[in-house]
């Protein structure tokens, strides 16, 4: 629960509304500049670097999103739910799609036998239930769509265009991101879903959708030489994942009565504050690259 500021600074601080759109662009700029070189210099010279990037970022949130369900009183299983999520992208990485469902139906089966196991033998699991369902939908909610992602790297049939796919996420997702904080700061007076997340709006929507299906057909004809309308499904396709990826991790953060998953990324909060729009658009992007660009 927040605590009203006292002291000599308190009347200031109170006095001065916050940002309209809740973001500290002094700091979250710098970062989000950082995170931008970090994928350029990932994938500069051999783009299946991009794991090591996918992997820790998996890593880092599973941890993150541990510790505050920690803080909630539930009971997970940490060492099944970060090395099942490592080998979940590292089986990509060597076997590919096959590999990475190998690994986390393997991982669902270490979650379940090591929860009902961590009071020892002699002592009965509580909300053993609960805190499986929990796991797995850690698993799901990080590692798979963090696999796919990864997998992007791999590129088409021919093991081409895997830098120009990776670029395709990261950058479908800023445009999502910017064009939708220019128009709900501008234009945003309609929420979309207040009871959620108050600080979305029906305008900046639009502005993620025009701002995507522009980068997105730029990105289709500039990087892979195909289909415009192929571009402008995709950017539309990430609008969606991108917003229902926020507004998922805003009600989880609801549940858990926080404010930001953790405090790793000034600016911008946790890593998963990050991370919460471009694991759900990996997927779409993973499944548009795989059965539709590729065909």
């Amino acid at each position: 629960m927040d605590h009203a500021p006292t002291g000599p600074g308190a009347t200031a601080a109170a006095a001065a509304p916050p940002p309209r759109a809740g973001r500290d662009l002094t700091r979250a700029i710098p970062v989000g500049i950082g995170l931008g070189a970090l994928v350029i210099a990932s994938i500069a010279f051999n783009p299946r670097a991009w794991y090591l990037v996918a992997a820790g970022a998996v890593a880092i949130g599973t941890w993150e999103v541990f510790k505050r369900l920690r803080q909630a009183h539930f009971q997970l299983p940490l060492i099944p739910l970060l090395l099942g999520g490592q080998a979940t992208v590292w089986s990509g990485f060597a076997l590919g799609a096959k590999g990475a469902l190998a690994a986390f139906a393997a991982t669902t089966v270490v979650v379940l036998v090591w929860r009902l196991l961590m009071g020892g033998l002699d002592t009965a699991p509580k909300n053993y239930l609960r805190d499986v369902s929990v796991s797995l939908f850690v698993l799901v909610w990080i590692a798979v769509p963090g696999s796919l992602g990864a997998m992007l790297s791999d590129g088409d049939q021919n093991g081409q265009n895997g830098a120009q796919q990776v670029v395709a996420l990261i950058l479908l997702v800023v445009c999502s991101d910017v064009g939708g904080y220019v128009a709900g700061v501008a234009l945003g007076k309609h929420p979309m879903a207040p009871a959620i997340s108050p600080k979305k709006s029906w305008e900046g929507f639009a502005g993620s959708l025009v701002l995507s299906m522009v980068g997105g057909a730029l990105v289709m004809w500039l990087l892979f030489g195909d289909d415009i309308w192929k571009g402008i499904l995709l950017g539309a396709l990430v609008v969606f994942t991108a917003t229902l990826g926020d507004l998922v991790e805003s009600q989880v953060k609801r549940d858990l009565g926080i404010k930001d998953m953790g405090t790793l990324l000034p600016g911008h909060g946790g890593f998963m504050d990050r991370l919460d729009s471009v694991l759900p658009s990996a997927v779409v992007v993973w499944i548009v690259f795989t059965f539709v660009v590729a065909t």
